[in-house]
Formats: C-alpha cells, sequence, structure tokens
C-alpha cells in the first residue's frame, strides 16, 4: 500500500467577480508536499487573480481556501496564514527605505516576533542561498531586477514558509536577469520546497513543474504532468496558447 498523502492547500469551488466580470468560474485544485505546480494560460485567464485569493490579498466571491484543511477564510488570521504561504510578486515590492538586509528581517520581526539577532541569522542564510549575501547594505535601487527578485525570494524564505506562491516572477526583468532568477527556483524546486508559480516560462515550467495547469477565461481548461500538458496536450486551447512559446 502507498503512502496516503494529504494536499496542504485546497481551493474549492472559488469564483471572484469584480462588478459584473466574473474573472474566476468554479476553480478547483490541490497542492500536495512538494509540488512545484506551474500556472500558465494567457494575460487575462484568471491566472494572477486565483494567486492573490489564495494568498487572501483578494477575498473570493465564493468558494473556499484550505490550509491543512482549515478554511483560511474564515479564521480571519491573513498575517498568520501569509507566514506560511509566503508569496513573490512580479514587480519585486521591496521597501526602498529599508537596505537588502533589513527588507528580509522585517517580517520575522514583525510577524513571526523573532528577535533582532535571530532575523538577521536567518536573513543573512537565506541572502547567501540566493547569492545576494554580499549587497546586505544596498538599497533596493542600487541593485538591478534581477538582484531585486532575488532579494524578494531570499525575504519570502526567510518566513520558511510551507507553500511559497510566484507570481510571474521574471515578467519585469530584461531576459538576461531571467535565467538567475529561475537558477534560484530551480534550486528551490530540487530541495522539495512546495510552490505554485504563474509563469509564462515554458521551458521552466516543462523541466522543473511535477504538474502544469492551463488556465483558459476564467477556468481551469487541462491540467496533468508537464509531458502531458505541454508535451501532449489534449485541449484545442492549450494546442493554440502553447504554439505561440513552443514553435518559435
Amino acid at each position: 500500500m502507498g503512502e496516503i498523502r494529504e494536499p496542504i492547500l485546497q481551493v474549492r469551488h472559488l469564483r471572484k467577480q469584480f462588478g459584473r466580470h466574473e474573472v474566476l468560474k468554479d476553480i478547483d485544485f490541490e497542492t500536495y508536499p512538494s509540488d512545484v505546480v506551474c500556472i500558465i494560460g494567457a494575460s487575462g485567464s484568471g491566472k494572477s487573480t486565483l494567486l492573490r485569493c489564495i494568498n487572501l490579498l483578494e477575498t473570493p466571491t465564493e468558494g473556499e481556501v484550505l490550509f491543512h484543511g482549515r478554511n483560511v477564510l474564515e479564521e480571519g488570521k491573513p498575517s498568520a496564514y501569509r507566514a506560511k504561504v509566503g508569496m513573490v510578486f512580479q514587480s519585486f515590492n521591496l521597501f526602498h527605505n529599508m537596505t537588502v538586509l533589513k527588507n528580509c528581517m522585517v517580517g520575522m520581526e514583525k510577524v513571526l516576533k523573532k528577535d533582532r539577532e535571530s532575523a538577521r541569522e536567518t536573513a543573512l542564510k537565506f541572502l547567501r542561498k540566493v547569492g545576494m549575501a554580499q549587497y546586505i547594505n544596498a538599497k533596493p535601487n542600487q541593485l538591478s531586477g534581477g538582484q531585486q527578485q532575488r532579494v524578494a525570494i531570499a525575504r519570502a524564505l526567510a518566513m520558511e514558509p510551507e507553500i511559497l506562491l510566484f507570481d510571474e516572477p521574471t515578467s519585469a526583468l530584461d531576459p538576461q536577469m531571467v535565467g538567475e532568477v529561475l537558477a534560484v527556483m530551480r534550486d528551490l524546486a530540487a530541495e522539495g520546497l512546495t510552490m505554485i508559480i504563474v509563469t509564462h516560462e515554458m521551458a521552466f515550467a516543462r523541466d522543473v513543474s511535477t504538474r502544469v495547469v492551463f488556465m483558459d477565461r476564467g477556468i481551469i481548461a487541462e491540467e496533468g504532468t508537464p509531458q502531458e500538458v505541454i508535451g501532449n496536450p489534449k485541449n484545442e486551447r492549450t494546442r493554440e496558447f502553447l504554439s505561440r512559446f513552443l514553435d518559435r
């Protein structure tokens, strides 16, 4: 008998409406420990809104977000939940008035209530991990986009989350900086960190993900292994979408 795995995160019948526009329509999926789920799809298909609903930055119109079986929408503790389900944004979202080190310490001090020395040690550990330890005294505006994104990843990792959400983490970067961020993410995947990644990097999704979800017009149109969804898609919309990336 195989070991029964319990999902960390479950999304159940999730809907999100902005005025009359329904962005998410009855979304269901589960994420298990060490999953790397890549969500792909055209702009406007609901990918980023789904991540924002999972992270409670948006309140779903209907449905449930379950973390270890508990409905986090009913618990009313978003900060504690976000410490466990972290998020890396496409626009970095660093505090420009703080040094790199302070950016990575502030969440641990304010949310996790760590003392300064402990927060500093943890921040340095994760800045070393992403290759940014030599920049601890720099301000974000002194760094390249790729460096800022690596600091943002270190900041998220410093909270020691169970799941890390990435919302198109390379889309704001110059092409030569994309590789350095994807390399960090490949290492995290190899270490078994559970990740849900909205991305247009198809080679990364094909090579690194355990599961690919294709979203189209607010629904999950197809999901499966990278070999199934990217290598041999069944859905016509999936094939049409992928042809833009894979036939170039």
